[in-house]
């Protein structure tokens, strides 16, 4: 039975947290504030701590500094509890060496998540694995329940970027594998007088460069953000090695690139063949294909400029905007203060095939 220390100055949060953690099974030890958690730690040296920031006497952040200067449990798994929902509190944190943390009001599932994830963690890095790229495989396949995407993805260092700002730039040379965390993202190639021509869009769960990786050439398009985003970052070497020792990463990025292949062959037939009516209707969906939410039982709002939309469609601005006064006028979109709502896809469909 593993065994959690739980250092809070709520009495009612205190009681209520240690009787789940006691019903999941867990030995329980509590302390009311942080100078006594500190000396309960050195006492019973639990397997995971769980830990309050504010709190009177010695705050959480002096008790985590407390516990790495002992050397019998400076190693510790320690989880934060805090209502302190601002960044720089939780970066804080992160920084000094905290594990996680929990956000207050939590309920039982999100604590048994985080309890559960932390030890299993600890458990893992107790194993022995080789030093190769095999140990390596080994590993993320275990800490990821077998999901070696998932492993590549998972705790990574993350950039944030704002509108219109440039991830990287056709003709560079590829650093890095992306992989979007949140937001949306377009990639395009631009001609000699500037015009663009949107060749993939891209959303959260999508991996982005791995084309040049895999070719092992510059990029041959630009990628930008449509709106702010966070993406992880997985180094150009990692990812190579990962490809070349792990049946499931290749496998999944010969399915990336073939998809890739058909989306750009079915784009640029519809850019060739197309009527502008169509090349306006197919961005449409294009758009609500990548970015509607599944389930969402309300119509697919479109908050995108007139510019990015007509780059997707390939067509000048002006014919883009004069097209949708049409399809409103048909009533198969609606605008509104610039955003557009689809009204008819199956209509915007029948227009496509």
């Amino acid at each position: 039975m593993k065994t959690i220390l739980l250092i809070e100055d709520n009495d009612e949060i205190r009681e209520n947290t240690a009787e789940i953690l006691e019903l999941a099974m867990y030995n329980v030890f509590t302390a009311p504030n942080g100078k006594l958690g500190v000396e309960k730690a050195v006492d019973v040296k639990p397997d995971l701590i769980i830990c309050d920031i504010m709190m009177p006497v010695l705050d959480g952040y002096g008790v985590l500094h407390a516990i790495q200067k002992q050397e019998e449990i400076k190693n510790t798994p320690f989880i934060f509890l805090t209502a302190k929902t601002e960044r720089g509190d939780l970066r804080k944190g992160m920084e000094l060496g905290a594990d996680d943390y929990i956000s207050k009001p939590f309920d039982a599932t999100e604590l048994l998540n985080a309890v559960d994830s932390r030890l299993k963690k600890v458990e893992l890095l107790k194993k022995e694995f080789s030093k190769d790229m095999d140990g390596v495989h080994q590993l993320i396949l275990e800490s990821s329940g077998g999901d070696v995407i998932k492993a590549m993805v998972e705790n990574r260092s993350t950039n944030n970027y704002k509108k219109k700002q440039v991830i990287y730039k056709e003709g560079n040379h590829p650093t890095q594998l992306y992989y979007v965390l949140s937001g949306k993202i377009k990639t395009f190639k631009s001609n000699d007088d500037g015009k663009e021509l949107v060749t993939d869009l891209y959303s959260a769960g999508d991996f982005l460069g791995h084309i040049a990786l895999l070719q092992g050439s510059v990029y041959r398009e630009t990628a930008e953000a449509i709106d702010e985003c966070e993406i992880a970052i997985i180094p150009k070497k990692e990812f190579e090695e990962l490809l070349s020792n792990s049946k499931e990463v290749a496998q999944k990025f010969i399915n990336l690139l073939a998809k890739n292949i058909a989306d750009k062959e079915h784009h640029l037939l519809n850019l060739a063949y197309n009527s502008l009516r169509k090349k306006v209707a197919d961005a449409l969906m294009a758009l609500k294909n990548k970015y509607h939410v599944t389930g969402n039982p309300e119509n697919f709002r479109i908050d995108i400029s007139r510019e990015n939309l007509a780059n997707i469609a390939g067509t000048a601005t002006e014919s883009l905007i004069r097209t949708l006064s049409d399809f409103k006028n048909e009533k198969l979109i609606d605008i509104k203060d610039g955003h557009i709502t689809i009204m008819n896809d199956k209509k915007l469909e029948g227009m496509i095939n």
